[in-house]
């Protein structure tokens, strides 16, 4: 997800809003390459992990807020990219959280979601050989998920439809987690020794038909459009 952020967004120090952001982990890297960071959680414990890990002379601001009154909680500004990662599938709708992550972006400015893949959702119970989740997991939208609370997936489509209806145009999406998340869910242990090999691999899947289209998650980026 980094390769296909850095790919996407302007030059540092481009102003980044990283909405659900948790402990930083996909913010804090960019704050790393000098952008401004802002990072906007629910939880304040959350937060405070977060706070324990901003980078060393990186430009980070903390806010605690719900995403889905993200505008209101940064006083209207508007950010040159908005990040929300890992959040909507614990949403009962994805709408009110596209709406925010939308007003937030700066005409031009870059929207990015990641989020479950509906049309993967048969793969895992059937990796696990649960055979009955799995078939009915091809017209279903959620399940337990890999933190043991239910989750609701989206499919490209969907969201794409809502990020127009909202001024941004879908710019292009990837896969997320293809050989290496589906060996852990056979009972197969990737070989940490290749982490290289393994992110190359799973870099090109993301990237390339028909892979991307079974990973478990997609990452979803848009343009806001210009006056």
């Amino acid at each position: 997800m980094h390769h296909h952020l850095l790919a996407h967004l302007p030059e540092p120090p481009a102003t980044v809003l990283d909405v659900g952001g948790g402990a930083g982990h996909q913010s804090f890297p960019l704050a790393e390459l000098g952008y401004d960071v802002t990072l906007l959680d629910s939880s304040p414990a959350m937060l405070g992990k977060a706070r324990g890990r901003v980078p060393a002379g990186a430009r980070v601001t903390l806010v605690e807020a719900d995403g889905e009154r993200a505008a209101e909680a940064v006083d209207g500004r508007l950010f040159d990219a908005v990040l929300c990662h890992g959040v909507l599938g614990y949403l009962d709708r994805p709408e009110p959280m596209i709406e925010q992550l939308c007003l937030c972006a700066r005409p031009g400015g870059i929207v990015s979601i990641m989020t479950g893949n509906a049309n993967a959702s048969a793969v895992r119970p059937a990796l696990e050989q649960r055979w009955d989740d799995a078939l009915a997991s091809f017209d279903a939208r959620t399940e337990i998920g890999v933190l043991g609370a239910p989750s609701r997936a989206d499919t490209v489509g969907e969201l794409s439809e809502l990020l127009r209806a909202h001024d941004v145009e879908p710019q292009a999406w990837y896969g997320v987690w293809l050989f290496a998340d589906w060996l852990e869910f056979s009972g197969a242990t990737p070989d940490r020794t290749q982490a290289e090999k393994i992110a190359a691999a799973e870099l090109q899947a993301s990237r390339r038909d028909p892979y991307r289209g079974i990973s478990r998650v997609f990452h979803l980026l848009g343009r806001k459009s210009r006056p």
